[in-house]
């Protein structure tokens, strides 16, 4: 079944029937509500003093895929696009845009904030149950890899998952994941972890029972290279890829003036022991800033 909203395509050929996650009913309407009815809030909107609708509608959400090489020519496959934060970003930079996303819901609200686009379509539906029948120039996974437990039914999920996301890809295409690093200095300095809303969760080790997990900067490597992609370049964004003010490429890092705001987990508690910021200052020239960036946007190539 295929529903039209505006320019934007919305398939429910693979929808459960059943949305399995939300921020809440109220505040989802909410946000619902705000793209079906107003104009201007991606820029401002009093109801950016809630982290999840700042969260889903801010522009700033869009800075991640600065970084992107995306071609007027491109095909892209978004995988777990959400309320469609960088839909937009992406879309307005290539050919055509296919969305994945467990939620109709938020589908919908992606589908209501873009509709004056003509080249998005919408897949509702669990990725390993969506038929994927083409090949993609560039596949994104912004904030998706972590979750691969609820999208993949295996005992390695997130293998499977980047072994899945490769084949989806032409020979040469770009897969770009955004995900937190679980070595980050703001974990060190006692922020809680995104997920879980506990200290120290990533850097002791995840269970199996979390169904979440972050990885470091080689574990992240490693996983891309041994699951289809031949090489990788890394970018790291700051405060972190969800809201990045600034973003720094792997020839720049060692080097650069870090300067970021550090209060950005506006939706947990904050138990700061230091100044990130100085922190980071004092290892300016060191490798050791790639490994404790707070997050990274990884460019891999698949082989």
């Amino acid at each position: 079944m295929v529903e039209r909203i505006g320019g934007v395509t919305l398939n429910l050929d693979y929808y459960s029937g059943e949305d399995l996650y939300s921020d809440g009913d109220e505040m989802e309407n909410r946000i619902l509500d705000i793209v079906k009815n107003e104009s201007g809030y991606e820029y401002a909107h009093s109801g950016y003093s809630d982290w999840a609708v700042l969260y889903h509608l801010s522009r700033q959400r869009e800075n991640i895929a600065e970084p992107m090489d995306l071609k007027p020519t491109d095909e892209v496959l978004e995988i777990g696009a959400g309320m469609g934060a960088v839909t937009g970003a992406v879309a307005r930079r290539c050919k055509k845009v296919d969305c994945i996303e467990l939620s109709k819901r938020r589908s919908l609200v992606n589908a209501y904030r873009h509709r004056d686009m003509k080249n998005i379509e919408i897949f509702v539906g669990n990725f390993q149950d969506v038929k994927i029948e083409k090949k993609y120039d560039v596949v994104t996974l912004i904030g998706v890899l972590e979750y691969a437990y609820h999208y993949i039914d295996s005992e390695t999920p997130y293998e499977d998952f980047i072994r899945k996301v490769a084949s989806c890809l032409k020979p040469g295409g770009k897969l770009y994941v955004a995900i937190e690093n679980k070595l980050g200095m703001k974990y060190f300095a006692g922020y809680h972890e995104d997920h879980l809303s506990r200290p120290y969760v990533g850097i002791q080790g995840y269970r199996r029972e979390d169904k979440v997990k972050t990885f470091s900067r080689s574990q992240l490597k490693r996983l891309l290279l041994d699951n289809g992609f031949s090489g990788t370049y890394f970018y790291y964004p700051f405060p972190d890829y969800k809201l990045p003010t600034v973003i720094y490429s792997d020839d720049v890092i060692l080097d650069a003036d870090i300067d970021f705001p550090e209060d950005s987990n506006y939706d947990l508690p904050v138990l700061k022991n230091f100044n990130m910021n100085q922190a980071f200052a004092s290892l300016k020239g060191a490798k050791e800033r790639r490994m404790l960036a707070n997050s990274f946007l990884v460019e891999a190539v698949r082989r």
